[in-house]
């Protein structure tokens, strides 16, 4: 699936990333320097010009600049760096090496993005405008078949192949459940009730997760087209997008998007010249982590506490204000126009069986490149983390990596082949998720990690029901009495009786998957758990009731790393000599054994 290039061979487009985490990083006074300098300068061969565009992906490497159609890309750029990239690279033609892109493996340098590792095998469909286009300004995104779909479905398809079309596409749901898109669309158009309504669910509240807020910051209007063109399938008349407070850029992307896209006729009423009328409005979340499960979510635009209900009813036949709903999350909706664009046939020849299309994943953790990254379904685990994500921090080794969130579970080495998709995630123990992927090393603990997930979701239980109330939080009790050493056996079986009736009496999907990160942690690294019970001792150097920490005198090289980060001055020895803990002003942070290259440091 190709996109109509906004790049023009007769200008040179200078791209700075800006979404939030370039921004964080200084881009934004980037960007104005690129401004200032390109401003009035006629000594360029052909027309240049700067735009501040999404998120790039290798959030690792920003902030990103790349010059277009020169296919350059530069990473770590500072504000102090624009002169010398405009008086070498955009007047002279030559390189700054030094900017340029490096593999941590090779030490190699590359002159476009597009040759390394990180990108090579990603499939951007969801992502495919992100980056490339200025957010804000619609004609970017109408030179990349923008609106394209959206007019196609009006003038060329009735209401019924839209919904036939997303059917035989396969797309499932990305927010997390990975239900049938079309099945929903399917079973609110068939209501008897004129009125419908049409949500996108923004409120991506997973930690370590950025991939709806990067889609809202760096393209706005794919996921309004997407929600359009369901509006004309399902016969709806008006929209919301409920997004979580704190993304202050995408708010204020939506709202620029919204009111071109009024501008232009694609929102509003006779939406191009046809019988279709449709609005979008946006609700800020409070930011509560139940919301994020779709009747929780209703109760909240219509001004009500963030509980959810009981799906005995589905919101497809009575959802917001008791109308029939459909709800997608930002992901999903930003797929739509693809399928109608280019067919439900080319959108289903990627993925596996069961899990059509591409999947956007968050790359967080203890691995060399973080960053946004979107690969077909079923691409393994391994090549996510290790061919893209370049391995492991600091030579380390890997541990698990945790997918779905908070409620997904832990997947250890021995399933990094492991095909991801939904079904297979699910057998697997854990969950798709919206797509977070959180890497571990062998520095971490996966008892305390079972009990700081769980902790997070007895703090987010909206309360409702007695199971997630009451039963999360005993399983929080007892993985807290686990890291302190006062953990029995018996607690291992109250663990696992525990989780298995929250899984099957929870009212909602938080509280019926609050027991993965236990039951999967339980079933992949019982060693663990049975170290912490009857050895009193943790064998990662997390807990600190269990951890004592001697360096290795035969590993030792006297560098003094670990002395000269310690910060309780714990560590004593000359240099090129063996060094010492003390242990009574150890504190037991673990810096000495993150920072000794020679893995020196152990753990009794």
């Amino acid at each position: 699936m190709t996109q109509t290039q906004v790049n023009n061979p007769d200008k040179r487009m200078i791209l700075v990333c800006c979404g939030t985490g370039c921004l964080a990083n200084g881009s934004g006074p980037v960007y104005e320097a690129f401004c200032h300098a390109l401003e009035g300068n006629d000594q360029f061969e052909v027309e240049t010009f700067a735009k501040a565009t999404g998120c790039n992906g290798l959030c690792e490497k920003g902030p990103l600049v790349k010059i277009l159609p020169d296919d350059i890309t530069y990473c770590h750029v500072k504000e102090e760096d624009v002169s010398e990239i405009v008086e070498q690279t955009l007047l002279k033609g030559e390189l700054v090496n030094r900017l340029l892109y490096r593999d941590p493996a090779t030490k190699q340098y590359y002159r476009s993005h597009h040759d390394t590792n990180f990108y090579k095998k990603q499939h951007k469909v969801a992502l495919r405008n992100i980056g490339e286009i200025d957010p804000t300004a619609v004609q970017d995104y109408l030179d990349r078949d923008g609106y394209r779909a959206l007019k196609k479905a009006v003038k060329t398809m009735t209401p019924g192949e839209v919904v036939e079309e997303v059917l035989k596409a396969g797309l499932r749901g990305r927010g997390g459940g990975g239900f049938p898109t079309g099945l929903k669309w399917k079973a609110c158009a068939s209501t008897d009730d004129p009125q419908r309504y049409v949500i996108c669910n923004g409120d991506e509240g997973d930690p370590g997760a950025f991939m709806d807020r990067s889609i809202l910051e760096g393209d706005p209007h794919t996921v309004i087209e997407g929600m359009i063109i369901c509006a004309y399938a399902i016969g709806a008349s008006a929209g919301y997008i409920y997004v979580r407070d704190e993304y202050d850029l995408a708010v204020k992307n939506l709202i620029c998007a919204i009111e071109k896209a009024k501008k232009c006729g694609y929102l509003g009423k006779n939406i191009l010249e046809s019988d279709l009328s449709f609005d979008i409005e946006i609700v800020r979340g409070g930011g509560a982590f139940v919301c994020g499960e779709e009747t929780a979510l209703i109760n909240s635009i219509q001004g009500n506490v963030g509980e959810p209900w009981d799906k005995y009813v589905f919101p497809t036949e009575k959802g917001l204000w008791g109308h029939p709903t459909v709800i997608n999350n930002v992901e999903t909706w930003a797929n739509v126009p693809v399928i109608v664009n280019f067919g439900a046939e080319k959108f289903a020849s990627i993925g596996t069986e069961g899990s059509k299309g591409t999947k956007v994943f968050s790359l967080v953790g203890k691995v060399v490149n973080t960053g946004l990254v979107e690969v077909p379904m079923g691409t393994t685990l391994r090549e996510i983390i290790f061919d893209i994500g370049g391995g492991i921090q600091n030579g380390r080794k890997f541990k698990a990596v945790q997918t779905g969130g908070p409620s997904g579970g832990c997947i250890p080495e021995n399933l990094l082949d492991l095909p991801v998709d939904f079904d297979n995630l699910s057998q697997a123990g854990s969950m798709m998720g919206s797509g977070g992927l959180i890497v571990m090393d062998d520095r971490t603990c996966m008892v305390e990690v079972a009990r700081y997930y769980v902790n997070f979701l007895a703090s987010e239980s909206c309360g409702k029901c007695v199971p997630c109330r009451e039963g999360i939080s005993l399983l929080l009790e007892i993985l807290t009495r686990i890291c302190e050493g006062k953990g029995t056996m018996e607690d291992l079986d109250l663990l696992e009786s525990m989780s298995s009736t929250i899984q099957q009496a929870a009212l909602c999907a938080l509280g019926r998957t609050a027991p993965n990160p236990v039951l999967s942690t339980l079933k992949y690294f019982r060693d663990e758990y049975l170290e912490h019970i009857n050895n009193h001792r943790c064998p990662s150097g997390v807990c600190k009731d269990l951890t004592e920490f001697y360096i290795d005198p035969e590993l030792c090289t006297g560098c003094g790393r670990c002395r000269r980060n310690c910060p309780a001055d714990a560590i004593t020895g000359e240099k090129k000599k063996t060094h010492v803990i003390e242990i009574s002003k150890c504190i037991k942070c673990g810096e000495c054994i993150n920072n000794c290259k020679f893995q020196a440091v152990k753990v009794k």
